[in-house]
């Protein structure tokens, strides 16, 4: 561990205005960020005496090796560069919410020229209206049911439309009068995206004026005697009323907010949030957070805050946001939220009435929240435990593998050969640190070859880290990697035990690779498919762990893992490789001149037809290129002409301009 005092800056050399400032590691790693008012009052909070400090701001400061900082003009900069930072260094000490669970969200995709109505997860899209979350995905079934006798919007996907639209008939939606029917041109572009306009109103929460325009509507069909109309009408506005009864009114006037709530202990802490809109509740979704850094409720609050609305702009921020307790910087955070918004914020805590009352059952959301994670953890981590200590005991490890890495090798027949590394710490899958590989050394099958040069590849990055730190020395001739930038590295971290899938050969090519470079502080196993044995280097039997174990469940699950990885990865490439056409081929032609070339000339029968003179007539194309495109298409040989496996027939149709670079045709492969 360092001492705070071997980087402490020298007296006057911090400046004393609003500023962001980063605490690196002995690896140049940022392990945590934060912002100040004054850069100066508060850097100096961290080089007391140690013994003084918070223990987790302890662990931080002697981890730390160095400090930097960066001054900005206003607060509302300081909370931006700080969110902007957390981001993208993902530092080990900020504290760091996950949401318990992927929340589904009702998604109106207005960016397409029928708008589609769907359940959605995820990261949002652009031009897509979103209304939630919500806590089950049945929730916003029932409530689409509904809605779509009165809002007949699409909720067909691309391709059921498509098929529709080819045989001009309807899915059963569009019979039963719960889609307008688009695909065979019931109703206009203009009048379905008027119809989701309309959907969209009432989901946020506009629903009176329609309501009303409702049953005026039919009392004047009752009146002119058209009582079918007026029953059709009736059942409709019974229908929306079932649809709001769903979302209880909360608060009377109307209001649209998000309340969040925060319940914690001494390590952890559990944030709930409602979002009301209309009056009603729309939506709630929660997170859970280790307690990393030395964090009260307002400084938990400002960092949920951070994360609910740092990607938001419009009216996914409402005009009034309810808080157990106030930030430091609530008028920096109010400024920062209305500018996303794009108008005034409220942000405050709610004192009295049905807000107030609202609030208090947020809490207790959040409390339940919190005592059920705990619950789920401590059982979790119990059965982890267990596992962990068996696996040590029966590969004779010194201690327990808190950080596990598995390779696996796949391939198709000998062509598209990939690796995969998946990672576990803790028992846990750490997604964010897999790795994908493309074997380099050779061509063919061989998966034994495969796993040294990956493995190989995999600990030559680690020493390569290692040389920055003085620990390890290279070869000669060997280069260094360039400045650390201070993201998390790719393969800084060690394992205490390598997995590989496969058998007494495999173990042996990743133990040779690790002899090579002088690892010899990592253990190796490998988990063979046909008995589940675990083979262990120069052992000529393998150690068989009892079909109960969980420790075999664990390296069960890893290996499986690997494989899962590996496979998609090497579909993946396979799926590239069988889609591309000649044009991929040329060097230096990027996707925009590959759409250019063939929206000028219409497919490539006709481009490999063309002249060098008239292939520089097309924007972006010089005569050098156009001299190599022509090379290039003159040396691939058409393939055969397409056939109809259907009917026989030879297909004369050229190939498309709207292919774009994929051929089933005049590839040449």
């Amino acid at each position: 561990m360092a001492d705070p005092s071997s980087y402490r800056p020298k007296p006057g050399q911090i400046p004393d205005s609003p500023g962001v400032y980063r605490f690196r590691d002995e690896h140049r790693r940022v392990i945590y960020v934060g912002k100040a008012k004054s850069l100066r009052q508060r850097l100096a909070n961290y080089f007391q005496d140690v013994a003084s400090l918070h223990p987790r701001t302890a662990t931080m400061v002697t981890t730390a090796a160095s400090v930097e900082w960066t001054v900005v003009s206003t607060e509302v900069e300081a909370l931006q560069l700080e969110y902007s930072w957390i981001k993208e260094y993902d530092p080990r000490f900020n504290v760091k919410y996950r949401d318990d669970k992927s929340y589904p969200s009702l998604a109106v995709t207005m960016n397409e020229q029928y708008p589609r109505v769907q359940v959605m997860r995820g990261p949002k899209k652009k031009g897509v209206r979103y209304f939630g979350p919500y806590g089950h995905a049945w929730a916003i079934r029932e409530t689409v049911d509904l809605m779509l006798r009165v809002f007949p919007v699409r909720t067909c996907s691309a391709g059921v439309f498509k098929r529709s639209a080819q045989i001009g008939r309807p899915c059963l939606l569009g019979y039963i009068g719960k889609c307008s029917a688009p695909c065979v041109g019931r109703v206009s572009p203009e009048e379905h995206r008027e119809l989701a306009e309309d959907f969209c109103d009432f989901m946020a929460g506009r629903t009176g004026t329609y309501l009303s325009r409702l049953e005026q509507r039919m009392h004047e069909a009752a009146e002119e005697m058209e009582y079918e109309k007026a029953a059709r009408l009736r059942d409709d506005i019974g229908a929306l009323r079932r649809a709001m009864e769903k979302n209880a009114v909360v608060l009377a006037d109307a209001t649209d907010a998000d309340l969040i709530a925060v319940a914690e202990d001494e390590l952890e802490a559990a944030v709930q949030i409602f979002h009301v809109r209309g009056g009603r509740v729309r939506g709630q979704r929660g997170w859970v957070t280790d307690k990393v850094e030395a964090v009260d409720t307002a400084g938990l609050v400002e960092h949920a805050l951070q994360q609910l609305y740092g990607e938001e702009k419009g009216e996914a921020v409402p005009k009034e946001v309810l808080v157990p307790a106030l930030p430091e910087d609530t008028p920096a955070l109010s400024q920062w939220l209305a500018e996303r918004r794009g108008a005034q914020v409220s942000l405050r805590v709610p004192q009295r009435g049905d807000k107030k009352s609202l609030m208090e059952t947020v809490h207790r959301n959040a409390q339940q929240s919190l005592a059920l994670h705990k619950t789920k953890r401590a059982s979790d981590l119990t059965t982890r435990s267990r596992a962990l200590e068996e696996i040590a005991e029966a590969l004779e490890l010194d201690s327990a593998p808190l950080r596990i890495e598995c390779f696996d090798i796949s391939h198709l027949q000998g062509d598209d050969v990939v690796a995969s590394m998946v990672v576990f710490e803790d028992g846990l899958a750490r997604k964010s640190e897999y790795r994908r590989f493309q074997i380099k050394s050779f061509e063919g099958q061989d998966d034994v070859r495969s796993m040294h040069e990956v493995v190989s590849r995999r600990f030559r990055r680690y020493l390569q880290e290692k040389l920055k730190t003085g620990e390890w020395s290279p070869e000669e001739g060997e280069d260094p990697l360039a400045e650390d930038d201070g993201r998390p590295k790719r393969f800084a971290y060690p394992p205490q035990l390598v997995v590989v899938d496969g058998g007494q050969p495999q173990v042996a090519a990743a133990k040779r690779a690790l002899e090579e470079l002088g690892v010899d502080d990592v253990a190796v196993c490998g988990l063979a498919k046909r008995l589940e044995e675990v083979w262990l280097p120069g052992e000529d039997d393998p150690v068989v762990l009892p079909r109960t174990s969980e420790g075999l469940y664990l390296l069960q699950r890893v290996r499986d893992e690997a494989h899962r990885f590996a496979i998609q990865y090497q579909r993946s490439k396979r799926g590239k490789r069988l889609k591309s056409g000649p044009l991929d081929e040329v060097p230096g032609l990027g996707e925009s001149r590959k759409q250019a070339l063939l929206k000028h000339f219409g497919s490539v029968k006709k481009l490999r037809q063309a002249t060098i003179d008239q292939i520089c007539e097309v924007p972006g194309i010089g005569r050098k290129t156009a001299e190599t495109l022509a090379a290039a298409l003159a040396g691939a040989v058409p393939a055969g002409p397409a056939v109809n496996t259907a009917t026989g027939e030879i297909i004369e149709d050229e190939t498309p301009a709207h292919a774009g670079t994929s051929f089933e045709r005049g590839t040449g492969q």
